[in-house]
């Protein structure tokens, strides 16, 4: 599913989503990664949700979000709950979607130029 018009502004946009997939610009990314405008960490450690740590925060504060979006794999499913309090008592806002829910929210976010982290976990548990 095509989610972008290619003139949009920030300098990555997620321009289509399948399930265990995604493309951001011309990169084919086939494992959970980072996404801010700046930034593209195209193999972040965790693969699925029961993998999702509290050291996996680290890559992600370092892109200095205001807001993370969780696309938690193919279905929503919600990580513990010190992930987002971590994030929340940071200041730093957190929502928790399905990846391609997430992908079409981050593009949003970035193309208002908000300080949003898309953190993609592609794979289903």
């Amino acid at each position: 599913m095509k989610l972008t018009d290619e003139s949009l502004g920030a300098t990555h946009l997620i321009r289509a989503y399948a399930p265990g997939e995604l493309r951001v610009g011309e990169r084919l990314i086939r494992r959970s990664c980072l996404i801010s405008s700046n930034e593209l960490v195209e193999d972040w450690r965790p693969q699925t949700l029961d993998e999702l740590s509290l050291a996996d925060l680290e890559p992600i504060l370092a892109l200095m979000p205001e807001i993370v979006v969780l696309g938690s794999g193919p279905r929503q499913r919600f990580p513990d709950a010190a992930w987002p309090g971590a994030l929340l008592a940071r200041g730093i806002g957190c929502e928790v979607m399905d990846t391609g829910a997430a992908c079409r929210t981050y593009n949003i976010l970035a193309t208002e130029e908000r300080r949003v982290v898309a953190a993609l976990l592609l794979h289903d548990d």
